[in-house]
């Protein structure tokens, strides 16, 4: 049942940010582009294996399409791109490159996600560790941010599209954090 859980809130999770990306504001699609694909990564990456065992390429195309994404977001780290979300996309997109390289199956297996390959079962503990710190304080940081402040002054007139919503673009980016903290826990 956690598992459908999981697809589900990741699911909705990207549609959202496939809105977003389509009618928020122009300078934040990029980030709301990044967040679907991740949103959908992870959907993917959390159906139950009883339902359906993913073939063994799968995990090297999940590698090879989030380590693209991560380059991206690295390269407007050191391009110095304002804003802290390329680096949370960078780790991100590197944990799920890691999630995949340890739910590969080894050499000779046959397959699904209980079959761990060339990283032993769990991960590097240590990295996992690391991981899972960053993201609960991630979580806690973003949580804190949720809490009702005095609403911000909008001209009279103006309404807020569904894309444009800095509290639902924050909600997306903590249900996607405690979405990868599950993951992580769970490898």
């Amino acid at each position: 049942m956690s598992g459908w859980l999981l697809v589900a809130l990741c699911g909705v999770t990207s549609a959202y940010c496939l809105l977003r990306m389509r009618s928020g504001p122009r300078a934040d699609r990029g980030v709301a582009g990044g967040e679907a694909l991740m949103g959908l990564g992870m959907a993917v990456m959390a159906v139950p294996a009883a339902v359906f065992a993913p073939p063994d390429w799968s995990w090297a195309v999940y590698a090879a399409v989030f380590g693209a994404a991560a380059l991206r977001a690295l390269w407007w780290v050191r391009g110095g791109v304002r804003g802290s979300h390329h680096l949370h996309h960078l780790i991100g997109s590197a944990a799920m490159v890691y999630m995949a390289v340890a739910m590969a199956p080894g050499p000779g297996a046959g397959g699904g996600h209980a079959e761990h390959g060339s990283v032993a079962a769990g991960g590097v503990p240590l990295l996992t560790g690391v991981l899972l710190a960053y993201y609960v304080g991630y979580v806690l940081r973003a949580g804190a941010r949720l809490i009702p402040l005095p609403a911000a002054a909008t001209p009279s007139g103006t309404t807020l599209t569904w894309g444009a919503r800095p509290e639902l673009a924050l909600a997306c980016r903590l249900s996607m954090a405690l979405g990868m903290f599950t993951m992580l826990l769970a490898l």
